[in-house]
């Protein structure tokens, strides 16, 4: 299993160095260094290929402080994957450096379903003797600093019991005999910390009269050991998760994800992971068709613009929309969650609402918060000059930096995602 999909050196060859990405790279706007902008990044990339660059502990620094936003890839003139090459390299780390202690403890729970399960509930357990929770923003704060997280900032935190628990396998909703199914794919924080949205969306669902199966057996996308360069749990929790599917694939219209990341990680980089494993990858690729973002199947393949524009409930909370990498950048999801949302709240765009909110993955959460903390200041700024009450996105990753990001500038908004209002939308 290579993975090296991509030549660097050829590509940093078709770079032409016209600087458009600059201004729209995230750590670049932070730290203004040429050696961190994605024409650096390509450019070091093709001199490590010719062996003219070492990977040591200063191009490991380089490397890891992409924050993999794809804002780089959406300007490129030449349609560059700068992102991607990003990912590769940070398995050739992975490789020489090792992962980091607490990461390999992470990525060991994300394969193994029951044992997180337990963890997360000794965490319930545990989490009011070390952390001050506020209900809610749904985030907490430490009550004093670990080696890795500090306390000043604002953290999710495991709910009571996690969404796959707490739901049978199977929910009839419908009542006709030409029956609707669709399945659940929650992701990992919306299983055990932002538990709500998975409530929500079963609630929409039984309003739109749709059967509901949730794949009990579902794993971690990937996603997280994806970024991380852990390249042998992202190749276990994707072929466990294809072969799963294909049991169920056939009986149900869609596998509808409320989370962005999730979304394109399914849809877009497990074929991307599979592409030097030919049958797996056709696996993939079959399954490609039936998943989707929530809101996206939920304004084009259902009623749901109908019972909305119907409902009586019209908020007076003004919301403001940010677009998550993942969602808008990487999957042209944008115009949906707006036009369901917009039929009872009143929305108001921030200046740039396209703006990576720099959550940027595990790494950059742990030792270099510091840098998503300062690519989190301008987008909490935007938030609070929209004065709006909520700000919403279909991606708990972004709701994660977002919280911590308004809770660092003071900001007072809360925020939801466009499932949950929907849902409140629609309660009688």
């Amino acid at each position: 299993m290579s993975n090296n999909k991509f030549d660097f050196m050829a590509i940093a060859d078709q770079c032409v160095k016209c600087g458009k990405c600059k201004p729209v790279c995230t750590i670049f706007n932070i730290n203004q260094d040429e050696t961190t902008s994605p024409r650096g990044f390509i450019d070091l990339l093709g001199a490590y290929k010719r062996d003219e660059l070492e990977l040591d502990l200063n191009a490991k620094e380089i490397f890891e402080s992409c924050f993999l936003c794809t804002n780089c890839v959406e300007v490129c003139p030449m349609d560059l994957p700068t992102d991607m090459l990003i990912e590769q390299v940070r398995s050739d780390i992975a490789k020489k450096f090792g992962i980091t202690w607490y990461k390999r403890v992470f990525f060991f729970l994300l394969r193994h379903r029951k044992i997180m399960d337990l963890m997360s509930k000794l965490g319930y357990v545990f989490q009011t003797c070390g952390l001050k929770i506020e209900k809610e923003t749904q985030s907490a704060v430490l009550r004093f600093s670990l080696p890795i997280i500090k306390k000043d900032r604002a953290l999710p935190y495991a709910d009571t019991i996690s969404f796959l628990n707490k739901y049978p396998e199977n929910l009839r909703f419908s009542k006709v005999e030409k029956r609707k199914k669709v399945a659940i794919f929650i992701g990992c924080m919306g299983n055990y910390t932002y538990t709500n949205i998975g409530d929500s969306l079963v609630k929409i669902l039984k309003k739109l009269e749709i059967d509901v199966f949730i794949p009990k057996k579902q794993l971690c996308c990937g996603a997280p050991a994806y970024f991380t360069g852990d390249f042998d749990t992202v190749d276990y929790l994707i072929k466990k998760n294809i072969k799963y599917f294909e049991t169920f694939i056939n009986d149900v219209e869609a596998i509808i994800i409320p989370e962005a990341t999730c979304s394109a990680m399914i849809n877009i980089d497990w074929v991307h992971f599979l592409h030097d494993q030919p049958d797996w990858k056709k696996r993939a690729e079959k399954l490609v068709p039936k998943v989707i973002m929530a809101t996206k199947y939920l304004e084009t393949a259902t009623k749901l613009k109908d019972i909305l524009t119907d409902s009586n409930k019209k908020f007076d909370d003004l919301v403001t929309y940010h677009d998550p990498c993942h969602a808008k950048k990487m999957q042209g999801i944008y115009q949906e969650p707006r036009t369901l949302l917009s039929k009872n709240y009143k929305l108001i765009e921030m200046s740039d609402s396209n703006r990576c909110c720099g959550f940027g993955g595990v790494t950059m959460q742990s030792e270099k918060y510091h840098l998503a903390k300062a690519a989190g200041s301008p987008k909490a700024a935007m938030i609070r000059d929209t004065k709006a009450n909520i700000v919403s996105a279909e991606c708990s990753a972004c709701r994660m930096q977002i919280t911590n990001s308004m809770y660092v500038a003071d900001v007072k908004a809360v925020f939801k995602n466009p499932i949950e209002l929907i849902a409140d939308a629609i309660e009688e």
